[in-house]
């Protein structure tokens, strides 16, 4: 017989430990703003009922800062994959007030998320990128991300959860990311038995801009063998995703994709764990 699938509760409890790491403040074309020494302290209570969670920072020139936070159940905004990667944020975009969401990945003993915010504006305003490994560990050397790393054809598995708990779903999924040209790359997305999605991307820096299509997005190449997309200006009436990706090996890639509908809600989350052939 099958295990239950985990509850969101215990996929939070894959967190738990002492992650210390840094904060680091990007600038929507992804330039280093402030580095931030941090540790995040997540302790199961109660009999792992309830969460502590401490934020200790020490922000450069400035007296350390700590934040304590407990709580016993998640909100609407929040969800949780099988391996412990989870994303919160806005269930809504409204043009009106500030819309943003969290995007986190685990492996092993290692933690990376990225914080995305489009302050009042269709237009990214702020990313903050977080490496975390635990206490203890020491974490793997990456170099910044580079569009050639990327290159090639990528097998997996994505895994979809939902807002409204619905069961999820998991499907095969393709990547093939190839050069096109002087500048350009061209990508073939296949998810399941859907038709392939094909689209086209100028490579400008260590950015990537893709501009067909209704919802034109840039994918910024990061530290850590992150990568950020997102859309280059959210386009009203049209769907759209943030999408946080992390290079943890040269073949094994994990991304975390937020998607949102054609009215601004918050639909699904899926996690893609691939290797490259």
């Amino acid at each position: 017989m099958a295990s239950a699938p985990l509850t969101q509760w215990q996929r939070l409890l894959k967190n738990q430990g002492v992650w210390v790491g840094s904060f680091t403040q990007l600038s929507p074309s992804g330039d280093v703003r402030q580095d931030t020494p941090s540790e995040v302290a997540l302790t199961p209570l109660n009999g792992g009922n309830t969460m502590r969670q401490t934020i200790r920072k020490r922000p450069p020139d400035q007296p350390p800062s700590e934040t304590v936070l407990e709580y016993s159940s998640l909100g609407r905004g929040v969800l949780f994959c099988g391996t412990g990667a989870f994303s919160q944020g806005s269930i809504q975009r409204s043009p009106v007030s500030e819309f943003g969401a969290e995007l986190g990945l685990i492996h092993g003993t290692e933690r990376l998320r990225l914080a995305l915010i489009f302050p009042k504006q269709p237009s990214l305003g702020s990313l903050t990128l977080i490496r975390e490994y635990l206490a203890g560990t020491d974490p793997t050397p990456r170099p910044e991300l580079s569009v050639e790393q990327l290159l090639g054809t990528w097998v997996g598995e994505a895994e979809t959860v939902f807002p409204d708990l619905q069961p999820p779903q998991t499907m095969a999924t393709r990547l093939k990311i190839r050069q096109a040209g002087p500048g350009t790359v061209s990508q073939t997305l296949n998810f399941g038995q859907s038709p392939a999605i094909q689209s086209q991307g100028r490579v400008v820096g260590s950015t990537l801009q893709f501009s067909q299509g209704s919802q034109p997005v840039t994918v910024l190449c990061l530290p850590g063998g992150a990568s950020a997309s997102f859309p280059t200006e959210i386009q009203p009436g049209q769907p759209f995703f943030l999408e946080v990706g992390w290079l943890i090996s040269p073949t094994l890639r994990q991304r975390l994709v937020r998607t949102y509908s054609a009215q601004g809600t918050w639909v699904s989350l899926t996690l893609v764990t691939e290797r490259k052939l």
